[in-house]
């Protein structure tokens, strides 16, 4: 009789070990599905992030690589110049991070804001009708008065950047217009409604079918910085925090490379 309840004991232990690796299992795997920051990576968000426009292409790009690496989390852009974005940031928008095109404009939104991480840089480049029937070499040629040069206005970061440059050089350029972002001034050239326009070098990236790009020399030309931060207002902090902080991971830096952007 002994050895009957002591077989039937064991076989009991064996029946509650086996009930038990399944779960064991469902333990560790929760493991693998980790952010940035180690911690279980957020799942079933709906993130908006606004974005400067010179984000537009690389950003449509990170957010498929970001929903394919976080199942159930969706991410929604709203692109606009940098000025854009932190007026609607002040209006109260409703959206959960924000990455400008300078880091001007995200110091003046320091109350809104967590802290800041620049996530790449940028440099400009003379965007000019395809061939370049003008013959434009560099910065000074834009000064010819029979050229239809179109910029940035200058409260927008690239139209502080390219006044930056133009002042350095002591150049007076006359523009024909004064564009809301860079991406208003690439399509003026695109469309040849204008000679030539000074624009991120990622953006003249995204249409070589339509424009040529001419360098700017590292010594006459400016950089420019990308911050990425979580918005106080935003309904999803932990989502958003993930995200933001997955833009610097060496998946999301692959990404931005790719596309022309710099290291921070």
């Amino acid at each position: 009789m002994p050895t009957t309840l002591t077989g039937r004991r064991t076989a009991a232990a064996v029946i509650t070990a086996a009930l038990l690796l399944p779960l064991a299992a469902c333990g560790s795997g929760d493991d693998s599905e980790k952010d940035a920051t180690g911690k279980p990576a957020p799942s079933g968000a709906r993130l908006t992030v606004l974005a400067a426009a010179s984000l537009t292409d690389v950003f449509k790009t990170a957010g498929a690589a970001y929903e394919k690496e976080h199942p159930g989390t969706k991410v929604t852009f709203s692109f606009a110049g940098s000025q854009e974005l932190a007026a609607q940031v002040k209006q109260g928008a409703p959206a959960d991070a924000l990455v400008t095109a300078d880091t001007k404009t995200m110091d003046g939104l320091k109350s809104d804001t967590a802290t800041s991480t620049v996530i790449a840089k940028n440099r400009l480049v003379i965007a000019t009708r395809e061939g370049n029937p003008e013959k434009i070499a560099g910065l000074k040629d834009l000064t010819d008065p029979g050229l239809k040069v179109v910029l940035a206005a200058p409260e927008v970061p690239v139209g502080r950047y390219s006044k930056q440059v133009l002042d350095a050089q002591k150049l007076d350029v006359k523009p024909v217009s004064q564009e809301p972002n860079v991406r208003a001034v690439l399509s003026k050239v695109e469309l040849g409604e204008a000679d030539a326009g000074i624009v991120y070098r990622t953006d003249a990236a995204t249409a070589t079918d339509k424009v040529d790009a001419v360098d700017i020399p590292d010594a006459q030309n400016a950089v420019a910085s990308y911050p990425a931060a979580t918005l106080r207002q935003s309904k999803n902090t932990e989502a958003a925090t993930a995200f933001v902080k997955w833009l610097s991971t060496p998946q999301a830096q692959k990404i931005l490379r790719s596309a022309g952007f710099q290291q921070p």
